[in-house]
């Protein structure tokens, strides 16, 4: 399915019955990435898995910044009449969940953001390199964008009082100590650590995460 919002074509998937929940992708990624866990949560929830501007078969533009990615979501559940939403954000889809919760959190339920970060400094030495030389040797601009941002102050998550679930791998793409800093500055989230995973490896054809977000998400 595709809806024009915020001036661009962004394209969507729609499973599922019952409280919307709204799925976003990862760096280079598309919705796919959640096909295996969305076979299960949506017997459980109405779900919208969408393809970011610049991602999958979503539009295609010279903006590249988190905080547009975030209007267009919000535009989504506007011209949708979402009012409020559950969010499974992964990378930087749970970046974009984040800014939405700091700029209209009226939109939001509960989030699981899995695998974020606040800023291009939180990754470790190691992987940021990685990142610069890709840039370097392909130009492309999703890569640029890691690089760049977000740019997000770790004391700004005080303001967010939603119900918040931070799960992260044990061997992420940044420095450890990140998730228990963010854990401690959010008001009201917990922590997960997937052990003995990377990145990606409990999301990408994985439905793994299952019991613990319908934990989390039906939890009164």
């Amino acid at each position: 399915m595709e809806i024009c919002v915020n001036g661009i074509t962004l394209f969507y998937e729609k499973h599922g019955k019952g409280a919307p929940l709204i799925l976003l992708h990862g760096n280079g990624e598309d919705h796919h990435i959640f096909d295996k866990l969305s076979e299960k949560l949506q017997n459980n929830f109405t779900l919208y898995a969408i393809d970011s501007r610049n991602h999958g078969k979503s539009e295609k533009t010279d903006d590249f910044s988190y905080e547009t990615m975030t209007e267009d979501i919000f535009a989504f559940c506007t011209a949708l009449s979402i009012e409020k939403a559950y969010f499974l954000g992964f990378s930087d889809g749970a970046i974009i969940s984040l800014l939405l919760a700091l700029s209209h959190p009226e939109k939001i339920k509960k989030m699981a953001l899995l695998g974020v970060n606040l800023s291009p400094s939180d990754f470790t030495e190691e992987n940021m390199a990685f990142i610069q030389d890709m840039y370097e040797k392909t130009k492309d601009s999703l890569f640029y964008l890691m690089m760049k941002e977000p740019n997000i102050d770790i004391l700004r998550l005080k303001e967010i009082v939603l119900p918040t679930l931070l799960i992260a791998a044990e061997n992420d793409l940044f420095r450890p100590e990140l998730y228990p800093e963010l854990e401690e500055a959010f008001p009201n989230a917990s922590l997960l650590i997937m052990e003995g995973h990377e990145h990606d490896s409990y999301i990408i054809e994985n439905d793994m995460l299952y019991p613990d977000l319908i934990s989390f998400f039906e939890k009164r």
